[in-house]
């Protein structure tokens, strides 16, 4: 999959801007907190309907102004397509596909794949488990419509049960629809989150030992309370149904899942350096940009913001070779380093494009062709 053009009115801080892509490197060159994040984010957007940094859409829409418009041409699966974003303030979004709107945003949800290697990756290991789950979430989501499906129905049930304890309510009968709506959601939801994390734990270990070198040992490992022996989600839910009613929300089920991350068989939000921590994720997300790939017949976008800092010189070498191998199709990447770009650059075998950027424009340095 390619992204040819695109064409931004409005997002963030940049206020216009109309740019046509190489189908394979496209650098944005510039200090922090010009606009080439926020390129990114806008790219993102489009395969996501949601902003990376979780950021809400009102806080898109450039300050000033009321709307937002982003416009995008790619060449899907040798067709051509389009996608256009429109966000007003105090209106709904909408996303048109060749023009038609989608009636739910979920139908758009892999379609458009695209993987985001960014700063605030760090929290899949520092943050809590809901940073880990929306990882293998948005992974599984992007290839298998049933379990996105599932994951909205678990979600707006855990809701309902959550407001009938903040209520106070007793009435057994109201628990006991939703808890089943829940349970059938989850039984799918827990089957399909160890399914697919046991093969991402697989290529994460090659694309970490490809980065850092041999010797050190990493592990994936799914945390469930539905996989500890003899446990069903009924029991799970009967056994905590006092302490729920005590504490009013719903303590147990696939909403408090986690993904143990451990090198050399500790955890490394604990023991890792900085160094490490950057290659494990960069790791992480080079896998599921792989799997993603192989479950949907198409190469995703890969977006890589600001990855080299607190790498060596020789981690930032690996990563480059591997970015570049055939393996990966049109990458975006920004830097406040001219030599890495230009490192990029020299191992293309096609053409490419830069830009500097400077206060949200977006100024062509060079197309050429090597």
């Amino acid at each position: 999959m390619i992204l040819q053009q695109l064409s931004i009115d409005n997002f963030k801080n940049i206020a216009q801007a109309r740019l046509e892509f190489s189908p394979k490197a496209n650098c944005l060159l510039g200090n922090n907190g010009m606009g080439k994040s926020n390129l990114l984010d806008a790219i993102y957007y489009l395969s996501f309907c949601k902003s990376f940094n979780g950021v809400t859409d009102s806080m898109l829409i450039k300050r000033g102004e009321d709307f937002c418009i982003v416009n995008a041409s790619y060449l899907r699966r040798n067709i051509e397509e389009t996608l256009s974003l429109g966000m007003a303030q105090g209106k709904r979004k909408t996303l048109k596909r060749k023009g038609k709107e989608y009636q739910r945003l979920s139908q758009h949800i892999g379609l458009f794949p695209s993987v985001i290697i960014a700063p605030n990756d760090i929290d899949l290991i520092r943050g809590n488990s809901d940073e880990r789950r929306r990882l293998i979430d948005m992974i599984i989501s992007q290839s298998d419509h049933d379990y996105l499906d599932q994951l909205i129905r678990y979600n707006k049930a855990l809701e309902q049960r959550n407001k009938l304890l903040r209520d106070g309510c007793v009435d057994h009968n109201l628990y006991i629809a939703i808890e089943m709506t829940m349970e059938m959601a989850a039984v799918y939801i827990n089957r399909q989150r160890e399914v697919w994390l046991n093969r991402l734990s697989l290529i994460f270990n090659k694309y970490y030992n490809a980065i850092a070198g041999d010797g050190e040992q990493v592990e994936l490992r799914y945390q469930s309370q539905l996989n500890e022996p003899g446990v069903t989600f009924e029991s799970l839910i009967n056994n905590a149904r006092r302490h729920d009613e005590i504490v009013r929300h719903t303590s147990v089920g696939i909403h408090r899942d986690d993904i143990e991350m451990t090198i050399s068989g500790m955890p490394i939000k604990r023991i890792g350096s900085q160094g490490q921590c950057k290659t494990y994720t960069i790791a992480l997300r080079l896998a599921q940009y792989e799997l993603l790939s192989e479950s949907t017949n198409l190469k995703p976008l890969l977006l890589l913001d600001d990855i080299f800092d607190k790498l060596d010189a020789t981690r930032v070498e690996r990563i480059m070779e591997i970015v570049m191998h055939d393996t990966f199709g049109q990458i975006f990447i920004t830097d406040t380093n001219r030599t890495h770009l230009d490192n990029i650059i020299a191992r293309t075998s096609g053409d490419y494009r830069i830009w500097e950027v400077t206060d949200g424009n977006f100024n062509p340095i060079t197309t050429t062709s090597l």
